[in-house]
C-alpha cells in the first residue's frame, strides 16, 4: 500500500511525505475519519513509506524486498491492534495476534473496510469488537524488542476509539516515553470516545471525507466501468469509498436494510389508532433483535439516513438526494411529507438514544419495541 494508491487526501499525504523526510516524524500520531475515507490505509501507507525509505510519487523506488513485503502485510517491524472477539478458536482472552492471519487476508480484500465488515469477517454474531488490555500488553512487549531491520517499529492501532479503559491506561507510559525509533499510529473514528490523556501524547490528523470525483475516477480506472455508472455510484456511496465497492458489488446489505426499514414505517403508520397493528411492531421488533448488535446499530444509522433523505425532499433540496429505494410502492416522495421541521429531532433522539442502549449491551427487543411506538406518535405530528 503506496501513497500512490490512496484515493484523494492530496494534503495529508503531501504533510507525511515531506515531514518524514525533513525527519520529522512525531512518535505518537492519530488519524480520524469517517469510514471510507482511508484513514487505516494512509496509515500503511506512511509505514511503508518510512520503513521502505521510498520517494514520494514512485511506485517502484525504494527498498524492493521491502515493498514486497508490505504487498503481504508480513513486514517484522510492522504491527497491528484491531478489535476482536471470542470465536470458536478463541474462547477466552482474545487479542489481535490471534487472528493476524485473518486480518492480513481482510486488509488484501478491502483496506478501506469498517468495522463492522472486520466483525463480520471473523463471524461475530451479536458480539461487539473491543481492544482489551491482553492487546496493550503485547504492544508493551512486541516494542520492547529490538527492529528486526535497525530501523522504525511501527504500531498501528485501528479503531482506537474501541480501545477499553484498561489498555488505554496500560499504554500510557509508553506513549509518553517510547523507545528509540518507536511509531504509534492510532485510527479511529470517534475522537471523543478516546480518553484525554491518550488524545493528549499524540499528533492529530483528521481526514475529510472523499470527494466524489475522486472516488468515480478510481472506480472508473481500476474497476472498468462506465463513466455514467462510476459517477452514480459515488454520487449514493456519499463519500465512502467502502460503501462506494458495497454498492458496485451489490452485496445487498443496503436492500435487506430497506426492506426492514419500510416494513417498519408502514406498521408505524398502520398503528395509528389500531392495536392490533401494534403486534406487527413487536413482531418486527423481535426480528431486529434477533440480529447482531454490530448489524442493528449499522441498521439503525441507516434508518437515520433515510430519515434524512426524506427531510431535503421535503425542503425541496433534491440535489443532496441520493437513495433509491427499490422496495415496491414506496416513494420518498410519499413519505417526505410525514419528515418535517416539528418531527424530525425527535426522530433522530430516540434512533440515537437506541443506538446508545444497543451499543451498551441493553435488551435490544424492548430497545426496539420502544422506539417503534414512540416512531408510531412521531410520524403523524405535522
Amino acid at each position: 500500500m503506496q501513497f500512490s494508491d490512496i484515493i484523494g487526501q492530496e494534503h495529508l499525504k503531501n504533510h507525511l511525505t515531506k515531514s518524514a523526510d525533513l525527519g520529522r516524524i512525531p512518535h505518537a500520531q492519530l488519524f480520524v475519519g469517517p469510514e471510507g475515507s482511508g484513514t487505516l490505509a494512509t496509515a500503511i501507507a506512511y509505514a511503508q513509506y518510512i520503513l521502505c525509505k521510498n520517494s514520494a510519487g514512485e511506485n517502484s523506488s525504494g527498498n524492493e524486498s521491502c515493498n514486497i513485503k508490505f504487498k503481504s502485510f508480513t513486514h517484522p517491524d510492522l504491527h497491528f491492534v484491531y478489535p476482536t472477539v471470542t470465536t470458536t478458536e478463541v474462547k477466552s482472552k482474545p487479542k489481535s495476534v490471534d487472528f493476524i492471519f485473518d486480518w492480513r487476508e481482510f486488509l488484501k480484500q478491502n483496506p478501506y473496510g469498517s468495522l463492522f465488515d472486520w466483525l463480520h469477517f471473523l463471524e461475530a454474531g451479536n458480539k461487539q469488537g473491543e481492544i482489551r488490555v491482553d492487546d496493550a500488553q503485547e504492544i508493551v512487549r512486541l516494542l520492547s524488542l529490538k527492529s528486526f531491520e535497525g530501523g522504525y517499529k511501527i504500531m498501528i492501532i485501528w479503531m482506537a476509539d474501541k480501545m477499553n479503559i484498561a489498555a488505554s491506561n496500560k499504554l500510557l507510559k509508553l506513549l509518553e516515553e517510547p523507545t528509540d525509533k518507536t511509531l504509534f499510529l492510532l485510527v479511529a473514528e470517534n475522537e471523543e470516545d478516546i480518553i484525554q490523556t491518550i488524545l493528549s501524547r499524540c499528533q492529530l490528523l483528521h481526514f475529510n471525507a472523499l470527494n466524489e470525483n475522486n472516488i468515480a475516477e478510481k472506480l472508473l480506472i481500476d474497476y472498468n466501468i462506465e463513466e455514467r455508472e462510476s459517477k452514480k455510484i459515488a454520487h449514493q456511496a456519499q463519500r465512502n469509498f467502502n460503501k462506494a465497492l458495497k454498492i458496485l458489488n451489490s452485496n445487498g446489505e443496503d436492500d435487506e436494510f430497506e426492506q426492514w426499514f419500510v416494513e417498519w414505517v408502514r406498521a408505524a403508520f398502520r398503528a395509528k389508532g389500531n392495536a392490533s397493528a401494534i403486534s406487527d411492531l413487536i413482531r418486527w421488533s423481535e426480528t431486529i433483535a434477533g440480529i447482531g448488535r454490530e448489524t442493528q446499530k449499522k441498521f439503525l444509522n441507516y434508518c437515520i439516513e433515510m430519515f434524512r433523505q426524506a427531510l431535503l425532499i421535503n425542503y425541496q433540496t433534491t440535489s443532496l438526494v441520493y437513495m433509491e429505494p427499490k422496495v415496491a410502492k414506496f416513494k420518498l416522495e410519499n413519505f417526505a411529507p410525514f419528515v418535517n421541521g416539528n418531527n424530525i429531532d425527535a426522530i433522530f433522539a430516540e434512533l440515537s438514544d437506541a443506538i446508545y442502549h444497543i451499543e451498551r449491551n441493553g435488551n435490544a427487543k424492548i430497545i426496539l419495541t420502544d422506539l417503534s411506538i414512540k416512531l408510531t406518535r412521531l410520524i403523524h405530528k405535522k
